[in-house]
């Protein structure tokens, strides 16, 4: 698949998110929370390398990776309401992510988890 066609997919998916979450916050929350990048992501892998193995790595990979991403979510609206500017907010989220993913990828080592 052609990456500019990829590339418009995905912008017009997080350009609809962004455009229902104005309206209706939660209605884009639920959006944004389905794993459609990730369905998104593991088409165009297949339709590119139609391969069950490297599919199945890549699947488990992503569990392993949105599992550190989860407390992002609830940081930033705690720090918003504590006073907490948007941007420091949301920097704090993502460090704290890097962090987590950081400690995921030492403890898969660890024990054995492929990533």
């Amino acid at each position: 698949m052609p990456f500019l066609l990829k590339t418009a997919l995905s912008a017009l998916l997080v350009a609809s998110i962004a455009t229902v979450a104005r309206r209706l916050p939660a209605l884009g929350a639920l959006i944004a929370s389905l794993p459609l990048v990730s369905v998104l992501g593991m088409v165009f892998l297949w339709a590119e390398k139609p391969d069950r193995e490297l599919m199945a790595v890549h699947s488990e990979a992503t569990f392993w990776y949105v599992l550190p991403s989860l407390p992002m979510f609830l940081l930033i609206p705690v720090l918003l309401r504590r006073g907490w500017p948007f941007w420091g907010s949301l920097v704090a989220g993502c460090v704290v992510t890097v962090l987590l993913y950081l400690a995921v990828v030492w403890c898969a080592r660890r024990y054995g988890v492929a990533l």
